[in-house]
């Protein structure tokens, strides 16, 4: 069931992706190569924490037998690592990598979730690339976020998009609603028919985001049960923001 929010309510969410767009502008000041998933990790949440958040993707279970809840705050995920990466001490990023970071803030009992690709020191231009057209397949995406518009239109948009750059889409996750749930109803693929799928309307709040992959959109599930990679070890780039459908144009609510 698709949940449109009050105008109380989408205030109360608007805290909570202010803190989600707060820690990503904290987070791109610090990240650098010689820095672990997990030294990163730790410092997003004490950035929650003081302002009052909850890092909502910690204990989010993984709905799989013998697979333990998700043990951090922040999905990081490098280079042919889509989304879902576990941090670790061990893990450490290099100069030229990829790092996608996928965040969701809890806030007064409402979420904001977003997803930024950093490029880390001096990557090639292929990366920059991949990089540079995830990000506009949500902006070619949200062009369409318009009450009257059906979900459709918006993943029509990303994948005719992202495949006309000649990369891939990863079929199997998809945005979402998102509320007081971390995801709510309606699912959002990135790719589709256009005219397809519920109307939106005003109220509604969801998160959109473009998982972009260099080859060919094939991926697999590592062993800790979480993290998912390119089948063919290409780039991976992930980018997300919450957005509020309105009576006119979309608002981004996670860039503050």
């Amino acid at each position: 069931m698709v949940t449109i929010k009050s105008k109380k309510e989408i205030e109360l969410m608007k805290e909570a992706c202010r803190i989600t767009s707060l820690v990503y502008k904290e987070i791109e000041k610090v990240i650098k190569p010689g820095m672990s998933t997990l030294e990163l990790d730790k410092f997003a949440e004490k950035v929650i924490h003081e302002n009052g958040g909850i890092p909502a993707q910690k204990g989010y279970p993984s709905g799989m037998r013998g697979v333990p809840n998700f043990p951090a705050t922040l999905c990081i995920s490098i280079n042919d690592e889509v989304i879902h990466g576990i941090p670790s001490a061990h893990k450490i990023i290099h100069d030229g990598d990829l790092v996608s970071v996928d965040l969701v803030v809890c806030k007064n009992g409402f979420n904001g979730d977003a997803a930024r690709t950093f490029i880390v020191g001096n990557a090639s231009k292929e990366a920059k690339n991949l990089v540079e057209v995830t990000k506009q397949a949500f902006f070619e995406g949200i062009q369409y976020a318009k009450p009257g518009n059906r979900i459709g239109d918006i993943s029509h948009a990303i994948g005719e998009y992202v495949e006309k750059n000649g990369y891939s889409v990863v079929r199997e996750f998809q945005g979402h609603g998102i509320g007081r749930e971390m995801h709510e109803d309606p699912g959002i693929p990135n790719y589709g028919k256009a005219g397809k799928g519920i109307r939106l309307e005003p109220g509604m709040t969801l998160a959109i985001e473009p998982m972009v992959i260099a080859g060919k959109h094939d991926i697999y599930q590592d062993e800790d049960g979480w993290t998912i990679l390119t089948d063919d070890g290409s780039l991976s780039a992930h980018y997300e923001n919450t957005i509020l459908i309105t009576e006119k144009e979309p608002e981004v609510l996670t860039l503050v």
